[in-house]
């Protein structure tokens, strides 16, 4: 193990894609051309990178147009079908959408570039059971993650999912950052209303509107893949999750699928105003589209976006070099702006994402998986020099070894975060489905987290069932080289998780069955007791049934003696303003007010300061 190595575990833990699977190797199939209306597409074979493997039994058909670009006058507009179909679509390598560089999860960099990709991303991945033309497959859609910030349509590989399940998987690209969610009078209000697409240019939800149109395209393309566009199930993790949540609560959605798998979803949603911030008035909103904006024009021109007409500014922001734009919103090492639905009356009904999944007018009445995983947060806080130390007992030409300074602190903040983003990110979308009518409701927590504890880190209390963790067992991909050994070490437990997790989504995506493989009844779930299944082992999966609601957590925390007073409020700020719609009343109100006059975004500005003026940088990286 060297340096090199270590780096690796710990950079695929931050892209929210803990590590990144090879490329299959493709053999070209002249025989499986399909006709679509984007254009005749040709069908590969997909196998293993690994000449010992057995040859893959999966056809796929890659980088499909399923809407025109969205450049120049199309940009921050509703996605538009092609007009002419491609006599035959040719496969363009990785495309990737607008967005900061990111090794792992995302798009990586080749010349050290802060921001890569392109506008023109607006494409699909299908793979398919090699006899896909002899019966109808059930279809899942997988939405991919990365906070709507980060992400490709070709960064997971379906291919053991598709063989062992009988399954057609449909992945796809989207517009992120502000190019998918973006606010600002100069683009809404003076695009209402064209191109007799019902006001649907006048949306803030462009990346949300890109996921729609594929799923109909899905509709109107799958059954030449033999797919059944009358099985199609949705699903996707952390933002994937949320854009899961977001397709149940939009109107526009209402038939593109029949059901639904959120992973480590969450349902916090923007109004307009705070999206757009005119002039940085919310001072809890990090980063407003009126700030960026500003932030554009001085650099460009030197000047306010006040000294410009609002037809004067359109342009200038429909024709501004897309990665220049997405680059404002980086500051060092920090993301600055992380894309929220907006309720924009349009897309997203204007109570907001969570009021709507519990509106009955907007239900969708279809069966939902929803789950979160057991520690989340060791993501984001087991990378964080506030709680890491990092050190080299032996020499620095191995890898650093990292600690755990306080693990009573640490122990409690990923205790507290996590069981508040399944309060939050599972129990209260689930509890406003029921709301609206649903009773074919399902929650899971994913509690695998038998990782090798190595003398450089100890995996299974830094990292444990870390957000992200879940999608490997989905996929059914553990080729990353020698860190598998740490983080996913092979074995029959492996293995048998493996079987369990990928049996559950094949089985739900046939019969809406999630139980057909379990030794015992998943009980849906409903607010009264609140059952939920523990996915792990076979020595520990179980059905159980939630005990901590967010108002027993926040006693927790008043009760906890390990945390100082400014800890316990950055700890309930998070868990109040994450997740779930930002509960700011609720933060002031706190243990009789302790936190009001607290200001813990600043506190946290504050502690990343010293950390970046100590070891350069707030991260272990």
């Amino acid at each position: 193990m060297n340096r090199i190595l270590i780096t690796m575990v710990f950079l695929s833990i931050a892209s929210c894609a803990l590590f990144a699977p090879q490329e299959p190797v493709i053999e070209l199939l002249n025989k499986h051309k399909i006709a679509t209306n984007s254009g005749t597409v040709q069908g590969q074979f997909a196998s293993y990178n690994n000449d010992s493997s057995p040859a893959s039994t999966v056809v796929s058909w890659r980088d499909i147009p399923y809407a025109q670009p969205p450049v120049g006058e199309l940009r921050w507009r509703a996605p538009r079908a092609l007009q002419t179909p491609e006599a035959l679509i040719e496969a363009k390598g990785d495309i990737a959408c607008v967005q900061p560089a990111a090794e792992y999860g995302g798009a990586s960099a080749a010349n050290g570039e802060s921001v890569v990709g392109t506008e023109d991303c607006l494409y699909l991945d299908i793979s398919a059971p090699e006899d896909f033309n002899k019966t109808n497959y059930p279809v899942m859609f997988w939405i991919h993650g990365g906070g709507n910030t980060t992400g490709t349509k070709n960064y997971y590989d379906f291919t053991k999912l598709v063989e062992s399940q009988k399954v057609i998987v449909v992945t796809i690209n989207y517009r992120l950052g502000a190019l998918g969610w973006f606010t600002h009078p100069a683009i809404q209000g003076l695009q209402a209303g064209v191109d007799g697409l019902d006001g649907l240019d006048s949306t803030s939800n462009f990346g949300t509107l890109d996921i729609i149109q594929a799923l109909q395209w899905v509709q109107d393309n799958i059954a030449q893949f033999g797919g059944d566009a009358n099985n199609v199930t949705i699903f996707g993790e952390s933002a994937g999750g949320h854009n899961v949540y977001t397709m149940l609560a939009s109107p526009l959605a209402k038939g593109l699928f029949h059901k639904a798998i959120a992973q480590s979803g969450y349902t916090i949603s923007n109004s307009l105003a705070n999206a757009y911030n005119d002039k940085a008035t919310n001072s809890y909103v990090t980063k407003g589209s009126w700030q960026v904006v500003e932030d554009l024009l001085v650099k460009q021109q030197g000047s306010s976006q006040q000294s410009y007409s609002t037809e004067e500014l359109r342009r200038l922001l429909k024709y501004a070099d897309a990665r220049e734009f997405i680059g404002l919103y980086n500051r060092g090492d920090k993301i600055d702006y992380i894309p929220l639905t907006t309720a924009d009356g349009i897309v997203i009904p204007q109570e907001g994402l969570l009021a709507a999944l519990a509106d009955p007018q907007y239900a969708k009445d279809i069966p939902v998986i929803s789950g979160a995983n057991k520690d989340e947060v060791t993501l984001w806080l087991g990378l964080h020099r506030y709680f890491i130390d990092v050190g080299y007992p032996l020499t620095k030409l191995l890898p650093p070894r990292m600690t755990i300074k306080d693990p009573e602190l640490y122990s409690f903040w990923v205790r507290v975060r996590s069981q508040a983003w399944k309060a939050r990110g599972v129990d209260e979308p689930l509890d406003a489905l029921e709301l609206a009518g649903y009773d074919n409701l399902y929650a899971y927590r994913f509690d695998w987290d038998d990782q090798v504890k190595s003398f450089f880190a100890d995996f299974p209390n830094i990292i444990g069932a870390a957000h992200g963790t879940d999608i490997s067992f989905v996929t059914g991909d553990f080729k990353y080289g020698p860190i598998t050994s740490y983080i996913y070490p092979e074995g029959a437990e492996r293995d048998q998780m493996q079987r369990t997790i990928m049996n559950i989504w094949g089985d739900f995506s046939q019969s809406a069955t999630p139980d057909k493989s379990l030794p015992f009844r998943w009980q849906a779930y409903n607010s009264a007791d609140k059952a939920y299944v523990h996915l792990d082992k076979d020595e520990f999966l179980a059905l159980d049934f939630e005990t901590q609601s967010l108002d027993s957590l926040l006693e927790r925390v008043v009760a906890n003696n390990a945390a100082s007073h400014a800890e316990k409020c950055i700890l309930v700020w998070e868990t109040l303003i994450n997740i779930g719609d930002a509960d700011i009343p609720r933060y002031k109100a706190w243990n009789n007010g302790q936190c009001a006059k607290f200001d813990a975004r600043a506190e946290q500005d504050k502690i990343a300061a010293e950390l970046i003026r100590q070891y350069g940088t707030s991260s272990v990286l």
